[in-house]
Parts: C-alpha cells; structure tokens; sequence
C-alpha cells in the first residue's frame, strides 16, 4: 500500500489561506469545507474577496494538530493511505508512533520525521519558558530556587523523552543529540544560580547577560529553531 508523505509546514501567520477548496456561499459565517470529498463545517472570513480560516479549524477538519514555538508554527496532520484511511496520527505533546505498515521505510536522506519535529518544537518552547524564569527572576531580585524552577525541569525531562521516542531519521537522531545538550546546559545555568542564592552571593540584575553559558544558551536556542524552519539537521558548535 503506497502512502502519502504528512505534511509538517512551519507557518508564521495565525491564518492560512485556501484558495483551492470548495466552500460554500455565505460570507463570514459557518461553512461547508470539503477536503478530498469528505466535508466538514468551519468558520470563514472574507477579507478584500479571499476566504480564510482559522489554523486550529483547519487542524479540527483534517484531524491534525498545532505546535507552537515562538513566531512558529508546526502543523501536522496525519499519514493517509493509499485507499483513503488514516494511519496512525501524530498529537504536538506526545511522541508520534511507528508507522503500522512495516513496508512505510523512511529514506536514510529524509530531513526531520513530522513526529520528531513536534517534539523538538515542545521542548524548545518549554526550554524557553525555563530560561525566562529564570531571568525574570534574576532581573528582579526573586529568590532562585530550586522549588521555584522544577515545574520547567520536569516538563522539559518529559518533552525530551518525547523527542527521544519519536526520532526515526539520521537528521532527527544527530538533531536529538543537541536538543539534549541544549537541555543539560539550561540545567546547569539554573543549578549555577541557585547555588548562588545557597551561598547569599549577590547576583547582579544583569548577570546572565555576562554570562557564557547563557550567550552559548541562546545562540544554541536560534540553530535549533532554524533547524526546524528549514526542517533539516545543520551542525552548530554553540550547541556542543
């Protein structure tokens, strides 16, 4: 059974433009959406004589799911078959299983697989959440904690197991390996300041901005989110 590649588009609008599909008539209210012969009911908006739709609609009417991640956004839905089903599909938060059909092989030059890049763009969303905690509360003199930072260290030990699980390609394993330096190295700059905080040594509201594992950090933090905009793996020294 021959399958068709899923799509896993980087957007960076909050609308998608769809010239292409059959609507029906009335302007600015529900409508009918019919993709591939099967039809679903979705809001619409008529802007300068072009239709438009929300992502999260189009994502409800195709089955797929959103990821977000700065000014990006992943939108994946799932692999259909050659009859018209649908294998198995992919959620943003959890990692993308194996295909059912062992004849599906992924081509050892492929990029990224759609599961291991929702994954990838979790993590880096919750690695970023972390670092802006912590700068926060260092720019405004809150006590770093541990207590104050595990949320983020939990989530992120999870969503990097989720990226862990969901590599398949060359490019998702080699991509892997620095989305978990990435991960270790925002550990040990929280694990620094907390220490910091232990011992009462001040912290000035401008120290990370001096410091080089937080400039290694984020320019780690921007190879990876380009990484993921072009969908292929490219090796960063910042990351290593």
């Amino acid at each position: 059974m021959r399958g068709r590649k899923s799509i896993a588009c980087l957007l960076p609008a909050l609308f998608l433009i769809l010239p292409g599909i059959v609507l029906s008539q009335n302007a600015n209210h529900n409508r009918t959406l019919i993709i591939n012969g099967q039809t679903t009911q979705v809001p619409v908006v008529k802007v300068n004589g072009r239709s438009y739709i929300g992502l999260e609609a189009l994502a409800n009417a195709v089955n797929g799911s959103l990821s977000y991640s700065g000014s990006m956004i992943a939108l994946s839905v799932p692999i259909r078959s050659g009859n018209g089903g649908t294998a198995s599909g992919t959620n943003s938060n959890a990692p993308a299983t194996a295909p059912s059909e062992p004849t599906q092989e992924v081509p050892s030059s492929a990029g990224f697989s759609q599961g291991f890049l929702a994954a990838g763009i979790e993590q880096m969303s919750t690695l970023r959440e972390w670092h802006t905690a912590l700068a926060t509360a260092i720019e405004n003199g809150i006590s770093v904690t541990a207590g104050l930072l595990a949320p983020y260290r939990a989530q992120a030990t999870t969503n990097l197991r989720y990226a862990m699980i969901a590599t398949t390609t060359p490019a998702d394993r080699s991509a892997y390996q620095l989305l978990n330096n990435e991960f270790q190295n925002m550990a040990k700059l929280s694990d620094k300041y907390v220490e910091l905080r232990k011992n009462l040594t001040y912290v000035a509201p401008d120290a990370l901005q001096n410091d080089d594992l937080n400039r290694r950090l984020i320019a780690c933090g921007h190879a990876l989110g380009a990484m993921a905009a072009s969908g292929h793996f490219s090796d960063d020294t910042s990351c290593h």
